[in-house]
């Protein structure tokens, strides 16, 4: 589903996606650490928004699929927003975030 330049990866999907063991799929955390190592999701890569523009060339490939949640749909769409714009073009949101993995059941870790 598409909403302007925003692509959206429903929980329901993405677990799916998940429990086949599908490859080549990265799950960006970009809220803050503190909260991150507070419960993410299973497998999540920590990557606050404030280092995002600094880690994301070193740490992720350009043609892998990524999907973001953070804090709110607000932070998770400006993270796409800053991937896209240093040529990730395989990023979408996670719609929901964390809430919506929660309320299907998907695996977390972290207190």
């Amino acid at each position: 589903m598409q909403n302007h330049l925003i692509d959206y990866e429903d929980a329901h999907a993405l677990k799916s996606r998940l429990d086949w063991g599908q490859p080549s799929l990265t799950i960006l955390d970009v809220r803050d650490r503190f909260t991150f190592n507070h419960g993410h999701i299973m497998g999540a890569i920590p990557m606050p928004l404030e280092d995002l523009t600094t880690r994301a060339k070193t740490c992720l490939h350009q043609n892998r699929e990524i999907v973001v949640y953070g804090e709110n749909d607000a932070q998770a769409a400006q993270a796409v927003s800053l991937l896209r714009g240093q040529g990730f073009n395989h990023v979408s949101e996670l719609k929901g975030g964390l809430s919506a993995w929660k309320a299907i059941g998907g695996a977390v870790e972290g207190m």
